[in-house]
């Protein structure tokens, strides 16, 4: 088991354990006569359920990412991890940025290729743009599905 999955473990079980303490808390606060105590009821039984929901959508991403990479990685796609590095372990930006070049013209000339999109995904994170990377995983993830269903 990978840091990455300990890690995520880790948090699911603190997350559960703090609902549980939330939700008695939140029982508490609505069945006593005072409205605000009520509302505050209402937040704890809320919030926690919005971060449980924050929690699993991340782990469902996590485990759709891990998938198609082990499926790109058993067809040989993935893009090779060559990149010059500076000694505190962090990519060259220009190195990244060079490379990144390559899987956007891969990307354009095949973009409904899942695969395209998951080397561009990774191609993002290797240039340090976490925001597209995730945006690009997504797709990736949205045309493998679509693709699967055609099948």
């Amino acid at each position: 088991m990978t840091k990455a999955k300990i890690g995520a473990l880790v948090i699911a079980v603190l997350l559960a354990l703090y609902l549980v303490f939330a939700a008695q808390r939140g029982w508490i606060m609505l069945t006593d006569p005072n409205p605000i105590a009520k509302v505050m009821g209402v937040a704890l039984f809320a919030l926690p359920a919005i971060g449980a929901w924050a929690l699993v959508v991340e782990l469902l991403f996590g485990a759709r990412i891990e998938r198609l990479g082990r499926t790109l990685g058993d067809e040989g796609g993935l893009p090779v991890d060559d990149l010059p590095r500076t000694p505190g372990g962090r990519i060259v930006r220009e190195a990244a940025d060079r490379a990144f070049e390559q899987y956007r013209r891969e990307t354009e000339a095949a973009p409904e290729d899942w695969r395209s999109w998951f080397r561009l995904a990774c191609a993002y994170d290797a240039a340090g743009d976490r925001k597209r990377a995730r945006r690009a995983m997504r797709t990736a993830i949205a045309k493998e599905r679509a693709a699967a269903k055609q099948s």
